[in-house]
């Protein structure tokens, strides 16, 4: 019904955020990409990019996408089924958390043949919003009811500790984890929909209160903001605050002694799950192996 080259040109001009980006992925000029979007928006009688900086979709555009996404992933079965087709790399796009992404994604994804992966970076509590919204086609999630029209997998619990360093510690608490030193010490934050240092500081209030079944306050501290899971960590090492580190990063800093835990045994653990469209499952069938393979080399089992 729809042109793959003109859906795919869509896809690119949403994803890139503009026509000449389009146009260098897709190996066109940007007026080819200008005419194939003009053309597909006069099939299906409605705008699908909204012009801007960046451009990006509308809704009935994503919807597009997702259909093009859908039937790209779809044709790698076919081929994969005829065994005389030669089927070209697909462009897989799929959300990641940035602490799973440093730890255990990757080996999954070297292990996958076929796929040129394009990573969507955003927090395990809202990446199931970008698949809800059709832009990408499988997600880790820390959701584990699975969207209409998609199943889900449980992976494992990813183990959280707060740590610091010697020195931070006697500078900022050397009385140990009190309400005061909670309140005047420097944490570490990866961005805004960042809650674990929240939930750790929540559970020493009540721990410190006396009272561990209180239901979880919240209380103002200071935080630099660092968006990457290997900065926590330098961070840390370096003294510049304290942070909620994956367990798999920090452990041999925590044997020898770089990097302490705050408070002892107070880990946080992070259910995660691998969701996905229905739809496309067989297409991904060798990338959900190999992430529950990964991930059962990390992860607490569920």
């Amino acid at each position: 019904m729809f042109d793959l080259a003109q859906l795919a040109a869509l896809a690119a001009v949403h994803r890139r955020g503009s026509f000449d980006l389009a146009a260098a992925e897709l190996h066109v000029t940007p007026s080819a990409i200008s005419q194939r979007l003009k053309a597909l928006e006069e099939t299906a009688g409605t705008l699908l990019i909204k012009r801007g900086q960046p451009c990006s979709a509308t809704p009935a555009g994503l919807r597009m996408i997702r259909h093009h996404d859908e039937v790209t992933l779809l044709e790698r079965t076919l081929a994969a089924d005829l065994p005389w087709l030669s089927p070209r790399a697909a462009t897989l796009r799929i959300a990641v958390n940035a602490d799973s992404l440093a730890t255990w994604v990757i080996p999954a994804l070297a292990a996958t043949e076929g796929f040129l992966f394009d990573l969507v970076i955003d927090d395990q509590d809202v990446s199931q919003d970008w698949l809800k919204r059709g832009e990408v086609a499988a997600a880790i999630t820390a959701h584990p009811v699975p969207l209409q029209g998609c199943d889900t997998v449980a992976l494992g619990s990813l183990r959280y500790r707060a740590t610091a360093s010697p020195d931070y510690m006697a500078r900022w608490m050397p009385q140990g984890v009190t309400l005061a030193s909670l309140a005047a010490a420097p944490a570490l934050t990866f961005s805004d929909k960042d809650r674990l240092q929240d939930s750790w500081v929540a559970r020493q209030i009540s721990r410190i209160e006396g009272n561990r079944t209180a239901r979880a306050k919240k209380m103002a501290f200071p935080t630099h903001r660092l968006a990457s899971s290997q900065a926590f960590v330098d961070a840390c090492l370096a003294g510049l605050g304290w942070g909620m580190n994956p367990e798999a990063l920090v452990r041999p800093y925590l044997e020898d002694g770089r990097l302490i835990e705050m408070v002892a045994d107070t880990a946080l653990d992070v259910a995660l799950h691998w969701q996905f469209a229905r739809l496309t499952a067989p297409a991904l069938a060798g990338l959900t192996r190999e992430i529950r393979a990964a991930a059962a080399k990390v992860l607490i089992a569920p």
